[in-house]
């Protein structure tokens, strides 16, 4: 099967940010590494997950913002409160 152009680069871009991140983390003593943070603008979590973690990023009724960084990875996840609640006034404004 024959990969698009596209589907590559997303994969090696992926590949760069997830080295990147893990590679700041181990420069950091042991006792300094969170494990979360980011790469320029794009968030990464390397935590594992909790169920208070998951919530906070997929049903977070204090913020409007609809993207969320990942519950675990490089990037952003959907929270889906302000999308189903958009008339609903968030504790930031």
């Amino acid at each position: 099967m024959k990969r698009k152009p596209i589907n590559t680069l997303v994969i090696i871009t992926m590949a760069v940010l997830v080295g990147v991140a893990i590679r700041d983390q181990l420069k950091l003593p042991a006792s300094e590494r969170t494990w979360h943070g980011q790469i320029g603008n794009i968030p990464y979590d390397f935590r594992f997950p909790t169920l208070q973690r998951i919530r906070e990023r997929v049903w977070n009724k204090e913020t409007s913002s609809l993207f969320m960084p990942h519950i675990f990875g490089v990037g952003w996840t959907i929270n889906f409160y302000p999308l189903l609640h958009p008339n609903t006034q968030s504790k930031e404004a």
